[in-house]
């Protein structure tokens, strides 16, 4: 699968695998990495760390957030992220499906019986430049909305199982302590 592209509005879209590692919690949660760093995906881009911090900044200083749609379609939003943030592993993500919703109970069924396993970023591509491999380094992206999908761009990103609050707290400390420190060398 390659890369797709909206003729009209620039919407680029990557997947991503949920694979057997879904974290689905308590009703409708789910959380997961929709990129990663440095991997290939299969159209042949790389996302670098640091892309979508220009675009985060962006929409969380305008009180705007990330939507999550079914399948990229904008008329389907199905639920919303509570949690969007880069870490040194990717783009990290975790919301709630909002089950008054028809195709959120739908994907909450398919998820829940593994039909469903893919995550997928809709976004504008700011910044690239061509490696000598010739694979698409991204390295500022425009992040527009994370999407429930069938196919996955990117299969060998995994999931992230369900950790504990204290893994969870560490792992935002060092995020936000070496994000810091990015800040002051730059």
């Amino acid at each position: 699968m390659i890369p797709t592209l909206d003729d009209h509005s620039g919407l680029e879209t990557k997947f991503k695998r949920f694979d057997d590692q879904l974290a689905l919690r308590e009703g409708a949660e789910i959380s997961g990495y929709a990129s990663l760093f440095g991997a290939t995906d299969q159209g042949g881009d790389v996302v670098q760390s640091g892309a979508y911090d220009v675009s985060l900044r962006k929409l969380f200083s305008s009180g705007s957030n990330v939507k999550m749609l079914w399948q990229h379609d904008p008329t389907k939003p199905i639920g919303v992220w509570d949690e969007v943030r880069e870490d040194s592993r990717g783009l990290f993500v975790s919301g709630r499906l909002l089950l008054e919703v028809q195709q959120a109970r739908e994907a909450h069924a398919l998820l829940k019986a593994g039909a469903i396993d893919g995550l997928s970023i809709g976004y504008r591509t700011v910044r690239s430049e061509k490696s000598g491999s010739g694979q698409r380094l991204l390295h500022e992206i425009e992040l527009w909305e994370v999407s429930l999908v069938t196919f996955p761009m990117l299969p060998q990103a995994r999931v992230q199982a369900e950790a504990s609050d204290e893994e969870d707290d560490l792992a935002r400390t060092l995020a936000d302590t070496f994000r810091a420190a990015r800040e002051m060398m730059a």
